[in-house]
């Protein structure tokens, strides 16, 4: 965030249908979307702070979208940027285990691209997130836990009251706990264990940076799912660090509203989410 001066993570969500023309009618979809990924790669990178692949959109391009995945992640890694693994997994023992070292790309004997960080869903409970921060410290990566979603109907669980508060106020309490364990916190002040917390909900945002104050914020919501600069701005520190914020559809598929070359497209809307947010920071 401080060498590119931006909070921008892009979402890579390649949906075949939504494809430029030339790319939406190849024959191979894997490859298509490999194409189509490392070229808004290419595009948004100077933009950016982080890139952050979507496991839905490849594995519905089975069977050659892992593939695909990892060829995107290895290429992301050349730019120079942190990648998030967005995957939500969630499971407990072994199986979590095993979630957990495929998420990282320790998927096979030399594995060559490897996620810098995964998203995680909490609902199981501690044994469900444990394997994945015993491989963060084993690999010095980080998780992002899901706290209080951006889509509408995150509250019917996540604002549900119990003793200790909102359940997305237990869950940020848990997060806390983890974020600050013996070799989680670093050199920046912040801790490799963050969390998500949705754009669409500002005054549970603004909340939620105060209940985890060294955690890492992923900020959804940006966009295409109706939040602007204005309602992200409460997930930052006083120095405007200490949170991401993503779009995916309206960086990828901008070419379909301005008509442009889509890596021209992307550029621009990148340039200007970046810009819009450090407006609302300095």
């Amino acid at each position: 965030m401080k060498a590119a001066d931006s909070r921008v993570c892009v979402g890579l969500d390649p949906q075949p249908d939504l494809l430029p023309p030339h790319l939406r009618e190849a024959p191979d979809v894997a490859a298509a979307a490999v194409e189509f990924c490392t070229g808004i790669i290419d595009a948004t990178a100077e933009f950016a702070a982080c890139f952050k692949p979507q496991a839905a959109y490849f594995e519905a391009l089975a069977p050659d979208g892992l593939a695909a995945l990892w060829e995107v992640v290895s290429y992301a890694k050349t730019a120079g940027l942190p990648v998030i693994f967005d995957c939500k997994r969630n499971d407990i023992g072994s199986t979590a285990a095993a979630y957990a070292r495929a998420c990282f790309g320790l998927h096979r004997q030399g594995a060559t691209a490897q996620a810098d960080a995964v998203t995680v869903n909490p609902y199981l409970g501690s044994d469900g997130v444990r394997p994945f921060l015993e491989v963060c410290d084993e690999i010095g990566g980080g998780v992002f836990v899901l706290v209080k979603t951006s889509n509408p109907s995150s509250g019917e669980l996540q604002d549900l009251s119990t003793p200790g508060g909102r359940v997305y106020e237990t869950t940020a309490a848990l997060v806390n706990e983890w974020a600050h364990e013996a070799g989680r916190p670093g050199a920046c002040g912040y801790s490799s264990v963050g969390a998500v917390v949705g754009a669409t909900y500002p005054e549970q945002l603004a909340a939620l940076r105060g209940l985890m104050p060294e955690s890492i914020l992923l900020v959804p919501g940006y966009g295409a799912q109706g939040a602007a600069a204005r309602d992200v701005a409460a997930g930052f520190d006083a120095d405007g660090l200490g949170a991401v914020v993503n779009s995916s559809r309206g960086i990828l598929y901008a070419y379909r509203e301005t008509g442009q070359d889509y890596r021209a497209a992307a550029a621009e809307a990148a340039r200007t989410m970046r810009d819009e947010i450090n407006a609302v920071l300095h």
